[in-house]
């Protein structure tokens, strides 16, 4: 059997009050089209034909050639799409998958069990469709599954066309098909124009019925067909999906305390015997690895860390933690900050753009700018670079095993060298030698110290 899936994703989304494509609101780190092509992927024999419309180029370039498109020019209902799609469906095909780009709860286990049904019944000559259905309370504007005496399916009836009798039942239609392909290329063209001037795929069923075809029907899960018409009902998919990712993480050995109150992506990776304690939230690429501990109240965005970190009330954002490494509490990691094996960062600090080596520790309430610091370095409390002059940015460089006074200003560009040390407060204007000692505003070598310049001792660059 050969699979070729069509996803329907033209829809202005007009219930979402958005300058935004429905299908292009992002959902637990990836857009809703995204989540309709990856439970559809591993099933089709090609890339899935996607029928774009109102916001088509924000869709194409974000899935570029993991999909074919189809544009529906006029928005004249399902049949109407999916016949936009049948001249980019390869002529060997012999199932078409239909599914919404707005149904981001929709799994492949659930689509491999329409599929599986549809296989096992594929060799009887008179099977057209195969179909998910539903039973539930709230219709949620799903057509009615009318069946006759004999118990097939007879029918699908519009809610806006039900009668109160109809209107009773509970068996819903979420519009997810396999058809038969050759049978769909047939009949789909001669679909007959509704009172709306739209075109539907549920008359596929009816004509099927009435030409003594089968219609066979796989029961889905109730949240796996949970359509996203505005923004209450993507915050009531988003919950779902937080726990289905939750849940997953907590199977491969990481421990969430208090999955309802972590917000983690999709998109994230997080390594066994990692704690994510309560109030985290873990964005896009972020990566963590083993015995880790996340928060409580910490946010994670594209950030690396290695093996061991700990990471406190804390911010980290397109940053990196080797092994070891610890943060916070109230610690902010910006964008290019690169914290070595074993470096310490105490409450209130900030680093952006910069490096430190392994084992060196930064105090509380000081500020790392484009800076490289070596190994074995201590940063005092208060301590900051002065990197920006109002117009360009320079380095800091400190060697290893520097100390920086507390409160010290080191006013960029300027080197530390190895083993050097400034006084409490002091402001470094110009480069420190290795193991010498400077204090002082502006400071000034300490006479005697290693590196000690001329008799009167100000500081000169090396």
């Amino acid at each position: 059997m050969k699979i070729s899936a069509v996803i329907l994703a033209a829809g202005y989304g007009t219930r979402m009050k958005s300058d935004l494509p429905k299908v292009m609101h992002p959902l637990l780190g990836r857009p809703l089209v995204d989540w309709a092509l990856r439970a559809v992927e591993p099933l089709a024999a090609t890339p899935p034909v996607v029928v774009v419309g109102y916001g088509q180029e924000m869709v194409r370039a974000y899935l570029g050639d993991r999909a074919d498109f189809a544009e529906q020019q006029e928005l004249l209902g399902t049949g109407h799409a999916v016949l936009q799609a049948l001249p980019q469906i390869d002529s060997t095909v012999d199932t078409v998958l239909v599914t919404y780009a707005d149904m981001p709860l929709l799994t492949g286990a659930t689509l491999d069990k329409l599929v599986d049904l549809y296989h096992a019944q594929q060799a009887d000559p008179g099977l057209a469709i195969a179909m998910l259905t539903i039973t539930r309370d709230n219709p949620q504007g799903f057509g009615r599954i009318a069946r006759g005496a004999d118990g097939n399916v007879a029918a699908i009836v519009e809610e806006s066309d039900c009668t109160p009798e109809q209107l009773l039942i509970r068996e819903l239609n979420p519009g997810i098909y396999c058809f038969n392909a050759a049978w769909l290329r047939q009949h789909l063209p001669a679909v007959p124009k509704s009172a709306k001037g739209e075109y539907y795929l549920t008359d596929l069923v009816a004509m099927a019925v009435a030409q003594g075809r089968r219609v066979v029907t796989a029961s889905a899960p109730i949240d796996d067909v949970y359509g996203i018409n505005n923004r209450v009902h993507l915050a009531e998919a988003e919950t779902i999906l937080r726990r289905r990712v939750a849940e997953r993480h907590m199977v491969a050995g990481v421990t969430i305390v208090d999955p309802q109150t972590s917000y983690i992506e999709d998109t994230v990776e997080i390594d066994a015997d990692t704690t994510i304690w309560p109030g985290c939230v873990l964005r896009g690429a972020t990566v963590i690895g083993k015995h880790c501990t996340i928060g409580p109240y910490s946010q994670l965005i594209d950030a690396v860390l290695a093996d061991r970190c700990r990471a406190v009330y804390a911010v980290l954002e397109q940053a990196r933690m080797d092994a070891g490494a610890e943060i916070g509490p109230f610690g902010h990691l910006r964008k290019g900050a690169h914290l070595g094996e074993g470096v310490h960062m105490g409450n209130f600090g900030e680093v952006k753009d910069s490096y430190l080596g392994p084992g060196a520790k930064m105090g509380h309430f000081s500020y790392i700018g484009n800076a490289q610091v070596g190994a074995n370095v201590n940063i005092g409390a208060g301590a900051i670079t002065c990197n920006y002059d109002g117009v360009h940015k320079s380095e800091t460089v400190i060697g290893n095993n520097a100390f920086i006074g507390s409160d010290t200003m080191l006013v960029a560009p300027v080197a530390i060298g190895e083993g050097a040390h400034t006084g409490a407060g002091s402001v470094v204007t110009h480069d420190v030698p290795d193991n010498a000692t400077a204090y002082g505003v502006p400071a000034r070598i300490r006479s005697g110290s290693a590196g000690d310049p001329a008799s009167v001792g100000e500081i000169r660059g090396i």
